[in-house]
């Protein structure tokens, strides 16, 4: 008998066929699934380091010596993100024209912090983090104080300065 080798080599056997299958699948899954992360990267609109002045109240609904919770259209360059989401940050008064914007979450692992005001202590309920009513550390696995917002006072209306998340120039 004679063996016509050509052809046996362009024979493709029943497991290199599965294989090949699985590796098409594989990868066709994988891209779906690095599509959106791959767009993220290469977005020149989340690459952009704008930052947007939001106004978080009126002067006058900050009272001296105290500290209140704003929230804010989060800053996302995306329109859906901006309509579904908002951020928070505690606003503190300590004199007439000076006041202090503290992010909501921890500088641990970004829980959010609530204010106690009789004990003028932020506590982090995650991991115990406690944070002075200045925003400086005070006891937990926190490495550092809140992180802080520039703030500034136009018209007589409060104004936080955002940028879209992640947030990489906060101020300390």
């Amino acid at each position: 008998m004679s063996c016509n080798c050509e052809e046996q080599q362009n024979v493709v056997s029943k497991e290199e066929a599965v294989n090949r299958i699985t590796v098409a699948i594989g990868g066709f899954i994988g891209t779906i699934l690095a599509f959106p992360l791959i767009t993220a990267m290469l977005d020149p609109v989340t690459r952009k380091k704008g930052t947007i002045w939001r106004v978080v109240g009126n002067l006058s609904d900050f009272e001296v010596g105290k500290t209140k919770m704003v929230s804010f259209e989060n800053a996302s360059p995306y329109q859906w993100g901006t309509k579904i989401s908002y951020s928070a940050a505690y606003v503190r008064r300590e004199q007439n024209n000076k006041l202090t914007a503290f992010s909501v979450n921890c500088a641990h692992l970004g829980c959010p912090v609530r204010w106690v005001e009789k004990s003028e202590l932020f506590l982090c309920p995650c991991h115990g983090g406690v944070y002075y009513k200045d925003g400086s550390r005070a006891a937990g696995p926190p490495p550092r104080g809140l992180y802080t917002y520039p703030i500034r006072i136009v018209n007589n209306q409060v104004e936080i300065e955002t940028q879209a998340i992640p947030i990489t120039n906060i101020s300390s």
